[in-house]
């Protein structure tokens, strides 16, 4: 990365490259501490500027409060001042938001991400009322993230300008894919985006995303760098290319069952992690789901 590339990606506040990062498990199900370790080095020796902590992929419905500090913790001392950490502390409880806000912010953590609250469907007074008072509760910056397949509801365009007005609500991960409104946003509010589905980074990135949060970054954090830094200068024919090479990878760990069972096989398959293991109700990939795996990853150039 040229020394200007890096130093416009710390003026931003998550950088450009961010993967939303696993949460490693010994066979048992217990943390696997170490592994996260070895995970966020090499992700951080590839080119990410910040990771992401806690959020889905790190199966944070199924890790406790105590764990989840834990990884805020030792992701900071495996990386140092090298790259950022970002907790993600969202939940459907906005009492138990604030909480874990406070918490990441005393474990170190340099930002919060902060879902859309799910599954109990709140109207958009209640969802902008929820980011304000997790924003207001710490002195971090928050990523928002809108993800209304997961959550239910969107964030809709009004709402994410009212909440660009708080001065710690800084920045979107956006997984709505909205054209429209994501245009919208961006011509009329300073919130960053950062795109937070593979499939659309380069769509993303041309409309005036700064950068991506993504999963298939685990094992594809080079050339995601290198697709960044090409649609940073404007060169959109190597973005392309980039692009394009990476969609088996996207289709094998995105699309075939939840990225985070797929991403954990493919950690696996590529030597960084030992154990799968991923937590109940999610289940190991199947040797079918691997053997496709394997061969896509092989045609995206990510594993020998």
């Amino acid at each position: 990365m040229s020394s200007s590339a890096s130093s416009a990606s710390q003026a931003l506040p998550f950088g450009r490259l961010t993967t939303a990062m696993i949460t490693p498990f010994s066979p048992d199900g217990s943390l696997d501490l170490d592994a996260a370790q070895k995970v966020a080095t090499q992700l951080v020796d590839q080119g990410n500027d910040a990771l992401i902590v806690n959020g889905t992929t790190g199966e944070a419905p199924t890790t406790t409060d105590a764990e989840k500090v834990q990884l805020v913790k030792v992701v900071l001392a495996a990386i140092g001042d090298r790259a950022k950490v970002v907790a993600g502390v969202g939940s459907n409880n906005t009492a138990h938001s604030v909480e874990s806000a406070k918490a990441a912010e005393a474990a170190g953590a340099h930002g919060l991400l902060v879902v859309t609250p799910y599954y109990n469907k709140p109207p958009q007074e209640g969802i902008k009322a929820h980011f304000t008072q997790v924003a207001d509760a710490t002195g971090l910056p928050v990523l928002v993230y809108d993800i209304p397949g997961r959550a239910g509801v969107p964030i809709q365009t009004e709402t994410l300008l009212a909440l660009a007005e708080h001065p710690r609500i800084v920045a979107v991960k956006d997984a709505k894919g909205d054209v429209a409104a994501t245009t919208k946003v961006l011509a009329n509010s300073d919130l960053f985006y950062y795109c937070g589905a593979d499939e659309l980074n380069l769509a993303w990135l041309a409309m005036g995303a700064v950068g991506i949060a993504s999963v298939v970054a685990h094992v594809a954090s080079e050339p995601y760098r290198e697709l960044i830094d090409a649609v940073v200068r404007g060169d959109l024919t190597t973005a392309r290319t980039i692009d394009r090479r990476l969609v088996p990878a996207v289709e094998a760990i995105m699309t075939r069952t939840q990225g985070a069972i797929m991403v954990k096989a493919a950690l696996k398959l590529a030597g960084v992690i030992e154990h799968a293991t991923v937590r109940s109700p999610l289940v190991e990939a199947t040797q079918v789901q691997v053997d496709g795996l394997t061969t896509d990853l092989k045609t995206a150039g990510l594993i020998a």
